[in-house]
């Protein structure tokens, strides 16, 4: 296992952290000053709303997404992020969830390079088992060499954390990440095809104002490889993956408080990804895409999903999140109940959110994972 000098590393991250609570701050303020009364602030919304004393590129619904040309960094826009989940099991049946998530974030619309690039990248890696969780993040500044993205071959990497294949595409590829406390080595494979979720990759995710956002999907994945878990312990897992890419300016409206994000494997050959925006008074906003290994999708519209938090539950910081939930789908005949297999995964990282692997019961026998914010 190949690490960094844990003193550089935490010099680096330090002044990387300082530059970014600087940006987040300064970007809060002037949200607070400006945002009318009625309007919540919160960690979600602050970061992910279009600044607008800044022009980026919109998303439109005439822009079809390509591949494989849209693997790459589209720095034109305010964000980008990839969301990689794994449900692991080990040789003697014990479960564990694997998330890596790399976010690209743009303080402003400069081309500047170096120590002057506007561009801020955080990445974290979690490891849950259903009564232990292995967290770390890294945030680090573009343009220095600490970050980034090469696009042929495909790599993406922040400090000794990297994901990376050998063609244009994600796969087959390897994530490695290293911590002091605990690193994993995964080899994923697609065994599904890719899916272009929306009206041709544009996701609209508000039903009056035009905020959406370019996404590609790899709901089908295989994984393999080894989690390092401190004291010696080598876990060799095998398991099923889903990863996301997604990029757009402005990712959510003044007014929306935050998501509620389910990727679920129905079977062998289905998985389904329903999502619930949440706003300041106004209903929320849901959208579902149905995806078949042998390429078939279906998406979903709002009127057409019944989604409602059963049990809320307090977390360690005080914040009530629910961890239960009902989702009825009844074009589809799905209708599930879900639980989550550790509730202690709230993320106080730079953005913060519950996420985690849970299971559901009902018309199927379903894992995946949850992701919850603006709570």
């Amino acid at each position: 296992m190949i690490t960094k000098s844990k003193y550089a590393r935490v010099g680096i991250s330090v002044l990387a952290l300082c530059i970014v609570v600087a940006l987040l701050v300064a970007v809060y303020f002037d949200k607070l000053q400006s945002a009318p009364a009625e309007v919540e602030i919160n960690e979600i919304s602050d970061i992910l709303t279009a600044q607008a004393n800044q022009v980026f590129d919109p998303v439109l619904p005439d822009s079809p997404v390509r591949l494989p040309s849209d693997f790459a960094f589209h720095n034109e826009f305010q964000h980008e992020w990839w969301h990689f989940f794994a449900n692991v099991t080990d040789e003697n049946g014990e479960e564990y969830g694997v998330q890596w998530s790399y976010f690209r974030i743009a303080s402003n619309d400069s081309n500047m390079s170096g120590w002057l690039s506007p561009q801020i990248f955080v990445s974290h890696v979690v490891i849950s088992s259903k009564d232990k969780v292995w967290r770390e993040q890294r945030i680090a500044r573009g343009g220095i060499g600490q970050a980034g993205m090469t696009n042929q071959p495909f790599r993406v990497w922040i400090d000794n954390w990297y994901w990376r294949s050998l063609g244009r595409t994600p796969f087959p590829g390897q994530l490695v990440a290293a911590t002091d406390t605990f690193a994993l080595e995964l080899k994923t494979a697609t065994r599904g095809p890719y899916v272009i979720p929306g009206e041709r990759g544009y996701q609209q995710k508000h039903d009056l104002l035009p905020v959406a956002s370019y996404n590609i999907t790899a709901p089908f994945l295989r994984v393999k490889g080894t989690l390092h878990l401190g004291d010696d312990k080598h876990v060799s897992v095998t398991g099923d993956a889903w990863m996301s890419k997604e990029w757009g300016s402005g990712l959510m409206a003044e007014g929306q408080k935050g998501w509620d994000w389910f990727v679920l494997r129905l079977d062998d050959d289905k998985t389904l990804s329903v999502s619930r925006y949440r706003h300041n008074q106004q209903l929320p906003y849901m959208f579902a895409t149905l995806s078949t290994n042998d390429g078939k999708v279906y998406e979903i519209k709002s009127d057409e999903i019944v989604m409602e938090p059963i049990q809320p539950e307090a977390m360690q910081n005080g914040k009530q999140v629910p961890t239960r939930w009902f989702i009825h789908i009844p074009k589809y005949n799905i209708n599930l109940s879900t639980r989550v297999t550790n509730a202690d995964l709230w993320l106080p990282f730079v953005i913060p959110y519950w996420e985690g692997p849970i299971k559901a019961t009902g018309s199927h026998s379903a894992k995946g994972f949850m992701q919850l914010t603006g709570y």
